[in-house]
């Protein structure tokens, strides 16, 4: 991974093959026998994620029709099947934590093993799990935080609270307070301080956006913002896909993940069409489109992840180019033939380059000693 600060790396294969190189057979051109993926999309598809679609999502209901009072009475009838439930794994707690408004909520606390890393103080990373600021819990992204952990740093995966049962905002000072508590918590957690990252997910990855420039405000200095394939634009709060300024948005909102009628039922219980001028009056204009931001100046690294075939991708990067003009350090990749939540799919190859990428981002940025990674959960020296 390369640090840059104008453009975007890719996880493209070099095009020039030396002569004295085997002949390739040329790769067999992907076939939707569904017919549910669109003509211009079907050949960038990753192969491995198209059999997936064909075996498992072309056969299930579409995600814009689950009912959401099923969903938050039956949570295991839509568990996702790379969620873990850490709960009882080993050096992981769970924390209650209280937000500005006096409400509760739950950090749960990924200790790297000191066997390998020694006793701390360690580095400390934050991770806001994706789901539409509508689903997802501490199992959603169990996995991504493991993986983590083998960087050498503490872990600490926030349980924010969601929508419509909370109101739109509320996450950020969640956020925010969870920022605070693992600073001002800092000895009892073996943690540094001064060694502080955030990172996550599409929404978790918009939490994390407005996270760097809180944090710029109010001197806590971070080590990293790591966003991944973020929404950096209100586009929960879109009437139409059209209102939005980006290709990438028109161009696959018909994605064979989070298309258009997705995004729109987050915006549902999110960003209710009639509750808009309410939540435009309670929070800074900024949190709904990060892009609109008033000061780009002084914000930690960030290292930008987006997904070629996702409708986020251009306005994720349009934040990494507005980092760069506001003279911050920025490294961008975008990943090639992947969908939106290509991060969790375990038969890609772009997943483990993934999982590579964040362990040598966070070692990089708190300053730890490079180690032979494994993604699997084990890290050699």
């Amino acid at each position: 991974m390369s640090n840059i600060e104008s453009g975007i790396t890719t996880s493209e294969a070099p095009k020039d093959v030396p002569p004295e190189s085997p002949i390739k057979e040329e790769p067999k051109e992907n076939v939707d026998p569904t017919g549910l993926i669109e003509e211009h999309i079907l050949p960038k598809l990753d192969p491995d994620f198209l059999q997936y679609f064909i075996d498992v999502i072309a056969k299930a209901p579409p995600g814009s029709t689950i009912d959401l009072k099923d969903l938050r009475a039956n949570p295991e009838k839509y568990r996702p099947a790379w969620a873990v439930d850490t709960s009882n794994y080993e050096r992981v707690a769970d924390h209650e934590l209280t937000s500005e408004d006096g409400t509760k909520f739950v950090v749960r606390v990924y200790h790297p093993d000191p066997e390998k890393f020694g006793d701390g103080p360690y580095g400390a990373h934050l991770n806001f799990h994706g789901g539409g600021f509508v689903t997802g819990d501490l199992q959603v992204e169990a996995q991504l935080c493991l993986n983590m952990r083998e960087a050498g740093v503490v872990v600490v995966d926030v349980d924010y609270r969601l929508c419509p049962e909370t109101v739109w905002g509320r996450c950020f000072q969640d956020a925010w307070a969870a920022l605070v508590w693992t600073r001002d918590n800092a000895a009892s957690l073996k943690v540094d301080p001064t060694s502080l990252s955030v990172g996550g997910v599409s929404a978790g990855g918009h939490i994390a956006i407005v996270l760097q420039h809180l944090a710029r405000d109010n001197d806590i200095p971070l080590k990293l913002c790591m966003p991944t394939v973020p929404p950096a634009s209100e586009s929960l709060g879109y009437k139409y896909y059209t209102d939005s300024p980006f290709p990438s948005f028109h161009d696959f909102h018909r994605a064979p993940i989070l298309p258009w009628k997705r995004i729109q039922w987050f915006g549902r219980f999110a960003m209710p069409q009639d509750r808009l001028p309410e939540l435009r009056n309670m929070w800074p204009d900024w949190w709904f489109a990060p892009l609109r931001a008033p000061n780009w100046k002084g914000l930690c690294p960030a290292f930008i992840r987006t997904a070629e075939i996702d409708p986020l991708r251009d306005e994720g990067e349009a934040y990494g180019m507005k980092l760069i003009a506001g003279g911050n350090t920025v490294t961008m990749k975008r990943y090639l033939g992947s969908p939106h939540t290509f991060m969790y799919f375990k038969f890609m190859k772009a997943k483990h380059e993934f999982d590579e990428d964040s362990i040598s981002a966070l070692r990089a940025a708190h300053g730890i000693a490079p180690r032979n990674i494994s993604t699997n959960g084990a890290a050699e020296t």
